[in-house]
Order: C-alpha cells, then structure tokens, then sequence
C-alpha cells in the first residue's frame, strides 16, 4: 500500500509541474524559439524579378531580356524596357563605370541625338535615349522618360554591369 500511496504523490507532482508554465530552454538559453504550428507564418517580402548581378547600387542590363534595372542598397527599384546594340555593333558586356554624363549630347561619328546620355563604356557606349525597336550602335536604347530617369539616378562614378 505505502508503494501505491508514493506514486500517487509523485504522479500527482509530475502532474502539477506540467500544468505549470515552465520556460523552454531554447529560450533559457537566448536561443529564438520555432514559430509555433498554430501561428500563421510572417509575411514574406516578395520583390519584383530583376537581375543576376552584383552591382549594389548603379544599374543592372540583361542584353537577353532587353530590361535595365536603376539598383539601390541591393535592391532593383525599377525595370526598363531597352534596346542593345544590333549583332554588328553589339554592346559590350562586362562591368563598368559611369565616366560622363551630357543631357543634350549628339553622335560625332553616327550624328544621331543621344538624350540623357550616361556614358559607362570605352568608345561612347552609353544608356541614352533611342528607339526601342532599332538596335543601337552599341549603346543602350532607352525611352526618353525612362532616359532622363537615368540619367538622373546614375552618378559619374556609379557602377553599370552589362550581361547577356
């Protein structure tokens, strides 16, 4: 009988300490806790698609999808339709940095109208803009709203990366 009242007493103390609120050692330890089952799940920040590439803050091209990104503290803030230099005058991938800029800015060599000129590669390759249904000499075609936006963004000194 003494063993039967023992347990008793001891399953009735396990009992009492599991009612009781214990903190979790995780959580003891400064360790963050799982989120709990019943819990919705925080919301995920999506972000827009945008490029592949490893400028920070400047601009982004893909010459296959014909996009521009303008990239700030990582993140693209905004995508533009453009064209690339034609397969006879392609333009050149790598990365690059903003040499010069010139609002108001004509070809010497083609004598075409580059607006909002910023000017990023050897030979006068530039974001400017340009029809987006013929390819450039080698520069990036952009509309003119979406030119002058750049033109305004990029800083002499920005970085621009430039892929297929």
């Amino acid at each position: 009988m003494r063993g039967k009242i023992v347990a008793m007493v001891l399953a009735g103390l396990v009992a009492a300490g599991c009612g009781a609120p214990a903190e979790p050692a995780a959580e003891a330890a400064g360790m963050p806790l799982a989120p709990s089952p019943e819990l919705p799940a925080p919301p995920v920040r999506h972000t827009p698609p945008g490029p592949s590439c490893a400028v920070v803050t400047g601009a982004c091209a893909s010459l296959s999808l014909r996009r521009a990104w303008l990239m700030e503290n990582g993140v693209a803030v905004r995508s533009v339709p453009m064209e690339p230099g034609g397969p006879g005058q392609p333009t050149p991938v790598g990365t690059f940095r903003v040499a010069w800029k010139d609002r108001v800015h004509r070809s010497d060599e083609y004598g075409d109208e580059m607006p909002n000129s910023v000017f990023f590669a050897p030979g006068g390759i530039a974001f400017h803009a340009g029809p987006l249904d013929r390819p450039s000499h080698g520069c990036i075609h952009l509309t003119e709203e979406d030119s002058a936006l750049v033109f305004d963004r990029l800083p002499v000194g920005a970085e621009v990366e430039v892929d297929r």
